[in-house]
């Protein structure tokens, strides 16, 4: 059955966020997959550079940041209508989406909050993610977010939230390792203690980025190389199971083409790394 599943994924390679503000910079880069933030695309007048990369047989993936899948209220039918669209203009394997709290009303948090981890939550997310899966032409993956804070009525663990989510709903995991290292450096979440628990076998791709550190709290900025600790993580996962899709984020200050090349060649390093363990 696990192989099953494992052949059933969308493979994706190594890939790169895109951004317009190093569009040529990604057209020239050895990737095999990209992600663009959906709410920053118009579908019917896609960005020529997407344009260009879905020509040469690029997949490109929808990631939202806004729909709000974790909040009590049922996902906007508007912004499951623009990812469906972004989706099919896109041709894509899948979009991906946050599990988080973003809103409440017209009152935006302006951040990708943690939900609390509770049953009663779990059983509202889970009515929300069946009502996206049903308005999406594509297979639906949550990210795990960073957080700065944890509910003091939290029932479960993320990773006991996630696969019960993904038991219930049958939701795909994009699963951030540096979310997972802020979370261990912020809250003393053990990340390969969430790697034991998540269902990786639902596995869609990888995000991998950096950021820095304010005293002693980790802020995930995607400015930065990841650290060491973070590729860390992608090798433990890579040695538990193949990623379909690994994924770097990078959205502000950024670096040379020959800088974010090595940063795509860490990525590939530790996936390796990974692999060898895996044997």
């Amino acid at each position: 059955m696990a192989a099953e599943a494992e052949a059933e994924r969308a493979e994706l390679g190594v890939g790169i966020g895109w951004r317009s503000e190093i569009d040529l910079t990604v057209e020239r880069m050895d990737v095999d997959f990209v992600e663009v933030i959906a709410e920053n695309v118009d579908p019917a007048r896609l960005p020529e550079s997407l344009a260009l990369l879905r020509a040469r047989g690029v997949p490109v993936i929808p990631h939202g940041v806004a729909l709000g899948i974790g909040g009590a209220d049922r996902p906007d039918p508007a912004r499951l209508a623009h990812l469906a669209a972004c989706a099919e203009a896109l041709e894509a394997p899948l979009v991906s989406e946050h599990l988080a709290f973003v809103r409440e009303g017209d009152v935006e948090a302006g951040h990708l909050l943690p939900v609390p981890r509770t049953r009663e939550a779990l059983s509202v997310i889970a009515e929300n993610v069946r009502l996206a899966q049903a308005a999406l032409p594509v297979p639906l993956a949550l990210e795990n977010v960073a957080a700065l804070f944890g509910w003091p009525e939290d029932e479960l663990t993320e990773a006991e939230f996630l696969g019960e989510l993904v038991e219930r709903t049958g939701v795909k995991l994009l699963v951030d390792v540096a979310n997972l290292y802020t979370n261990q450096v912020n809250l003393g979440l053990d990340a390969r203690d969430a790697l034991d628990g998540l269902p990786l076998g639902e596995l869609a791709y990888v995000h991998v980025a950096g950021g820095h550190l304010h005293g002693d709290v980790w802020h995930d900025t995607h400015t930065a190389s990841a650290p060491e600790a973070v590729l860390d993580i992608l090798a433990d996962l890579c040695g538990r199971v193949r990623p379909p899709g690994v994924l770097l984020e990078w959205d502000d200050d950024y670096p040379s083409d020959r800088a974010i090349a090595a940063e795509l060649d860490r990525i590939r390093a530790a996936m390796a790394r990974g692999r060898a363990a895996r044997g």
